[in-house]
């Protein structure tokens, strides 16, 4: 009679042991939109990560609000690791300036992962824009009555950042169009709804050999080996329009330092894979995979850097 009393008790148990041996969901959330370098990122890296930390990853895009709401989804997930934040320098290094006071604070409320990658940046025009050269570029919107638009990854971004500096220092006429991220801002420059954008080898080679668009100039510090022939913006004649793009993986600060550990070593596993680190060069993404530590310096370094040129640049959120 004391074991039928029990049964009941005793299915209910057994029903439940497959829901605690089931593995956690590892979600990465990514702050732009499917197709630019970011997102391209997170789907390469996501099979890696999945295999080495054994459980299941997922990649969630939440665009928009210049990351504003990619971090808020991540802070409102528990500290144990199993969300991470896909950022990049805007996030990290320039949104504290430029959108102060900042919802969140990039060092006390986030724990750094990994800086997966640097980023290579192309301001580049429409196939009917008449410039084979920035200076040409520069020339025509200085000439054009109302100047000529250009599109960004949204206000705050490097993209946008590095184009105000353009402007600062060659005086050129450029109306500042802010997208969701690439997948929204490719598109307009296909169609002439902008004249310009500054986007990654990741959206843009294809279609620059298309010639349906001349990536002049890229605005990091050297040239990139896949695009030898074309100048930095600095070697172009305006030594100002120079940034350093990285791209990262943050956690919610309180993450167990041990988790912190098995994720970085994760990752950086996955991206030194020769098949992935190859991949990624070709897109222009170069890895960089180094400790939590060495992140964190880099995230203090880019606040105080970028911190200066908002302000120089005069840049503002549209």
């Amino acid at each position: 009679m004391k074991l039928i009393a029990l049964l009941p008790a005793l299915l209910l148990f057994l029903t439940a042991l497959p829901a605690f041996g089931q593995a956690k969901t590892l979600r990465i959330v990514v702050p732009f939109g499917a197709g630019g370098g970011p997102d391209v990122l997170a789907r390469i890296i996501q099979p890696r990560l999945s295999e080495h930390m054994g459980m299941p990853v997922i990649v969630d895009n939440r665009p928009g609000a210049g990351g504003l709401i990619a971090a808020d989804s991540v802070l409102k997930s528990p500290p144990d690791g199993t969300s991470l934040f896909l950022a990049d320098t805007a996030h990290y290094g320039i949104n504290p300036t430029l959108r102060a006071p900042l919802p969140y604070d990039p060092i006390k409320d986030f724990a750094p992962v990994i800086e997966a990658t640097s980023s290579e940046l192309y301001i580049t025009v429409g196939a009917s824009v008449p410039a084979a050269s920035l200076q040409e570029f520069v020339a025509v919107a200085k000439s054009r009555p109302g100047g000529l638009h250009y599109g960004s990854s949204g206000s705050g971004s490097p993209h946008h950042l590095a184009m105000e500096l353009l402007k600062l220092e060659s005086g050129a006429n450029l109306v500042h169009v802010p997208y969701k991220g690439v997948a929204q801002s490719v598109p307009a420059i296909l169609s002439g709804d902008v004249a310009a954008i500054i986007s990654g080898p990741a959206a843009l080679l294809g279609h620059h050999k298309a010639g349906k668009v001349r990536m002049l100039a890229a605005i990091n510090p050297q040239r990139w080996p896949g695009l030898p022939e074309v100048p930095t913006a600095a070697e172009a004649g305006f030594p100002g329009v120079k940034l350093d793009i990285t791209i990262g993986l943050l956690a919610v600060a309180g993450t167990p330092a041990e988790m912190v550990r098995r994720l970085n070593e994760a990752l950086a596993k996955g991206l030194k894979e020769p098949e992935v680190s190859a991949r990624l060069n070709d897109l222009g993404l170069p890895v960089i995979a180094g400790t939590p530590e060495q992140f964190a310096q880099s995230i203090r370094r880019q606040i105080e850097a970028y911190g200066r040129l908002v302000k120089i640049s005069g840049a503002k959120v549209d």
